[in-house]
């Protein structure tokens, strides 16, 4: 009896490619960022990473092997409480970036030149933002902190929301720190977060507000979706909506655009009816096809 062989398909193998390279990238960064800076400089921070400087501090324990072990309880945590299809989001971050710390602390490497707390904190902040963002950007997760706050949510809290529960999280582990380490040292992680979750945002939807959403509600309903489509070259969409007072039923037009497009409009529709209402709303990111904004598989938001 004779069997197919299975067929591979070659997108989705060029696929894990890329997501492997970038995994990779970010896991290495953030590597670096944690032992030749963080911890030469005696810092620490919030999440996993925090947690591991605790226990580091109090049992001198290697570093990478306490974030080994609290990244595979996390990871059995989240196969238990969350199921498997949850647990394949982190698995590969869960074996590749404490691989990654294990292999940077062989290099016994230290980017600074001297102690500096305050340099220390911000290249930390930069250099793992960039490479969490790089990780993110591609779909996947470290498993750390935030697999921490879907469990408590789903499981303890579900009225609260995840930004909420990990806030929370971070907040209780940097104030340890400032009770094991001092409390500069916590308003230092404090600095490495904000930067952190900065480059992050930069890395993955780029350092501009890119594209805006643009809603008008006017009585030259065509004469504005002309404009936009023929003169500015966006597309447009109508909604019908009802006012409660008037009870009239209205269109309102909706379009995505630039900043700059959106000032262009909002001109032309000041000289066109004066008593137009205008709401302008910034978006984080596009994708799909339609105004250029790329295909849904580009890993970048386009304007």
């Amino acid at each position: 009896m004779f069997f197919k062989k299975p067929e591979i398909n070659k997108t989705t193998v060029r696929k894990f490619a890329v997501d492997l390279i970038f995994i990779v990238t970010g896991c290495c960064l953030g590597a670096f960022a944690t032992i030749a800076v963080l911890i030469p400089n005696g810092l620490s921070s919030g999440g996993i990473t925090g947690i591991s400087r605790i226990i580091q501090n109090q049992f001198e324990i290697q570093f990478s092997l306490i974030y080994y072990a609290l990244a595979l309880i996390i990871l059995l945590a989240c196969i238990i409480f969350l199921g498997w299809k949850e647990a394949s989001k982190i698995l590969l971050l869960t074996i590749i970036f404490p691989s990654s710390l294990w292999l940077f602390e062989q290099f016994e490497f230290n980017l600074l030149e001297q102690k500096d707390t305050i340099l220390a904190a911000i290249y930390c902040g930069i250099l793992s933002g960039i490479g969490s963002g790089l990780v993110f950007s591609r779909g996947y997760s470290f498993g750390g902190t935030d697999t921490v706050a879907k469990i408590i949510k789903y499981r303890l809290a579900p009225q609260m929301s995840l930004s909420k529960i990990l806030l929370v999280i971070d907040a209780v582990v940097i104030i340890a720190s400032g009770i094991f380490f001092g409390r500069n040292i916590a308003l230092y992680a404090l600095v490495t977060q904000v930067i952190f979750s900065r480059v992050v945002e930069y890395v993955m939807y780029g350092f501009d507000t890119k594209v805006v959403q643009l809603e008008v509600i006017t009585e030259q309903h065509d004469l504005v979706s002309n404009y936009i489509m023929y003169n500015i070259g966006r597309g447009v969409s109508n909604v019908r909506i009802i006012g409660e007072y008037t009870r009239l039923p209205r269109d309102k037009i909706i379009t995505l655009c630039s900043p700059r497009e959106s000032m262009l409009i909002r001109q032309f529709v000041a000289k066109t009816d004066p008593h137009a209402f205008v709401t302008v709303m910034r978006i984080e990111a596009v994708w799909g096809r339609g105004d250029g904004f790329g295909d849904l598989q580009d890993q970048r938001p386009q304007n």
